[in-house]
């Protein structure tokens, strides 16, 4: 189990294939709002922390793979 405060922006987000998902903006609430520049579409998407598995080396790693998570992204 990972610690919420220890996601901080500008870390770097991986799927759990190690596969770049984006950058943290913020946490707002249950979520991890992801910055613009790592989205197609220039938008500000979301990840809910039920995603992550564990926190390591500023970075966050997910239970899911990049496809799974870009599926799920808000």
């Amino acid at each position: 189990m990972f610690e919420k405060l220890r996601i901080k922006e500008h870390m770097e987000i991986a799927g759990s294939d190690g596969e770049h998902v984006g950058t943290v903006d913020k946490v707002e609430g249950e979520t991890i709002k992801l910055t613009k520049t790592d989205s197609a579409d220039h938008q500000h998407h979301t990840l809910p922390f039920d995603m992550v598995d564990r926190v390591e080396d500023n970075r966050i790693y997910l239970k899911v793979t990049k496809a799974e998570a870009q599926a799920a992204k808000a």
